[in-house]
């Protein structure tokens, strides 16, 4: 990544970091430290395959943070959908022990998650700039 935090595609220059949250279904208390280091792994992966990437992951028994460095390519649902999806996939199969006590069904993430964008100037720094741009003459 050049010195200016920009990453350049074929035809933009772009800096788009997402911050993400997701939840075990029922804020269960489900994750070890093993199963956040595979999803870790497992994120860098799918996000690695869509031109983004992980710039930190951490997580509480029942809940895990991402912060992604987004390619604008992409569609933000679509993302989350396949993160979710790959990421309940291989731990179920990985530490069926453990979800087994849990879950019962083939499951693990619940429906919603949180995004929000981030870094860079305030909102109001920017709105402030664009309203002080110089209007064409009529």
């Amino acid at each position: 990544m050049p010195k200016t935090g920009y990453r350049k595609a074929s035809h933009c220059v772009f800096s788009i970091h997402l911050h993400v949250f997701f939840v075990p279904k029922y804020r269960k208390h489900v994750f070890n430290a093993a199963m956040v280091k595979r999803l870790e792994e497992i994120f860098t992966r799918v996000l690695e395959t869509r031109k983004c990437t992980l710039k930190e992951c951490g997580a509480e028994a029942n809940h895990i943070h991402l912060l992604i460095d987004l390619h604008p390519n992409n569609n933000i649902s679509s993302l989350m959908g396949s993160l979710k999806s790959a990421s309940s996939r291989i731990l179920r199969q990985e530490f069926v022990d453990e979800l087994s006590k849990f879950y019962w069904k083939d499951v693990l993430w619940g429906d919603q998650y949180f995004v929000a964008s981030t870094g860079g100037a305030p909102i109001e720094v920017l709105k402030q700039y664009i309203q002080n741009q110089d209007s064409p003459a009529t």
